[in-house]
């Protein structure tokens, strides 16, 4: 008998509660319909926890944009070049698996480097022919569990131009983002160069949300755009090139980096975050960089990793 792993029981916790909601549901004499649905969603999260788990090490980038972009587009070569950038760095791209952009980025990537979570969808064919389906794709029903299957593993992002499902993407990772709900990740909004999609989008947003006073103008920060290969590619790796990871408790934010920023560093620092998460301390100790932080205000954290990402200089090329 093997012995027991540190998330042993952990993991019998969790798989007791699981068997007592579904126990519960079914006990409750509701409809039917509601408990299909939640075997359903459980059986396609599992699937793609299992589909991912080989690959649980090595960092992942979803591209994301129209399923009607053609072959022949110059989004399309874009979006083909920035996967294979990304996957000879070393990255898995996931990508819905679809036709136009998520070809072209699968297609990019090689199968290798490629994840497909496909959505189950009458007037579509299916998953594209660049990815792998015996072990490096996902098929669904939900569009809900997709996009967790497209962003819960991911640590970088980007989109180009699509419709109400692009926007749907883009907007549920942005709330994920600006409240919290997810770790910081670079948000890259690609198109080809004269492309007007994402400026006329960020007027939008500028025009009827942040003026009118529905979100703080820092939200803009969250998303850069892009208008060729390389500096989406660049964009992503420099979002990493010094920050690592980040946690928040009891009004302290902990930064972990790879170069402790200097003393002009921490105090501008400490000028972005005087504002809303009040005085404090900005301080370092090894690689960490401690500061207040009030658990609310994410976008003003993506300044502070941009802060210790040029401190720190340029990625590797």
């Amino acid at each position: 008998m093997s012995a027991a792993g540190p998330d042993d029981g952990e993991r019998a916790a969790l798989r007791a509660e699981l068997l007592e909601q579904v126990d519960r549901l079914e006990r409750s004499g509701g409809d039917v319909r509601d408990l299909s649905v939640a075997v359903r969603a459980m059986g396609e999260l599992a699937t793609a926890a299992r589909v991912f788990s080989p690959w649980h090490d090595r960092p992942k980038v979803t591209i994301f944009g129209s399923a009607r972009v053609s072959e022949t587009a110059p989004q399309y070569a874009l979006a083909r070049d920035v996967a294979a950038r990304l996957a000879a760095r070393g990255w898995m791209v996931v990508s819905g698996a679809g036709p136009g952009i998520m070809e072209a980025a699968a297609r990019g990537a090689g199968e290798e480097a490629t994840l497909g979570v496909n959505i189950e969808l009458p007037f579509e064919r299916g998953a594209n022919r660049y990815v792998e389906a015996d072990t490096r794709l996902v098929e669904m029903k939900y569009f809900f569990t997709r996009k967790v299957a497209l962003t819960r593993e991911s640590a970088a992002f980007v989109f180009f131009p699509g419709g109400v499902g692009t926007m749907d993407e883009l907007f549920e990772l942005l709330t994920l983002l600006h409240t919290g709900k997810t770790s910081p990740a670079p948000i890259v909004l690609a198109d080809v160069d004269g492309g007007r999609y994402w400026e006329s989008w960020l007027d939008f947003v500028t025009g009827s949300i942040i003026e009118a006073g529905y979100l703080d103008d820092a939200a803009r920060d969250l998303v850069r755009v892009c208008h060729d290969a390389a500096a989406i590619e660049l964009e992503v790796v420099t979002f990493f090139s010094n920050y690592r990871g980040f946690t928040h408790h009891d009004g302290h934010g902990r930064m972990d980096l790879v170069t402790a920023p200097d003393e002009a560093t921490r105090t501008r620092i400490a000028e972005v975050l005087a504002g809303v998460s009040g005085p404090g301390e900005v301080s370092v100790d090894g690689g960490t960089l401690n500061f207040p932080f009030d658990g609310r205000h994410y976008a003003e954290l993506r300044r502070v990793i941009d802060l210790v990402n040029r401190a720190a200089g340029p990625p590797p090329r």
